[in-house]
């Protein structure tokens, strides 16, 4: 089993940065595999970032140059650093990794960028 806790989401304003954090804990073979994903009310859930199986990471074309994915491999967690926030980057905001076949998902992280 594996369990991800995300933390971090909260009320900014346009143009703030924000930290969203992803524990990882349980049977988990590598922070690699970990991934954020986003929610908008009434939308599909969307990839928002990754890594690639080499270390280095892939963004969506609607955060790329403003958000950034780093880890912590000896706290086994997964950081969503995020700047020049909009509007638009208002979601639930999930980790989410496949270890060993099976999909694991976090609960969510509630971001919203209001002014």
């Amino acid at each position: 089993q594996v369990q991800l806790v995300e933390s971090g989401g909260r009320l900014v304003q346009p143009g703030e940065p924000l930290n969203l954090t992803c524990i990882c804990s349980g049977n988990i073979f590598s922070t690699l595999a970990v991934d954020w994903y986003r929610q908008a009310p009434g939308e599909q859930r969307e990839l928002v970032a990754r890594f690639t199986g080499g270390g280095d990471t892939r963004y969506a074309d609607f955060v790329k140059g403003r958000f950034t994915l780093t880890r912590n491999v000896g706290k086994n967690t997964v950081y969503l650093l995020m700047n020049l926030l909009k509007t638009e980057d208002t979601a639930v905001y999930y980790c989410h990794t496949i270890q060993r076949g099976r999909d694991y998902w976090g609960e969510g992280t509630l971001v919203t960028v209001s002014s």
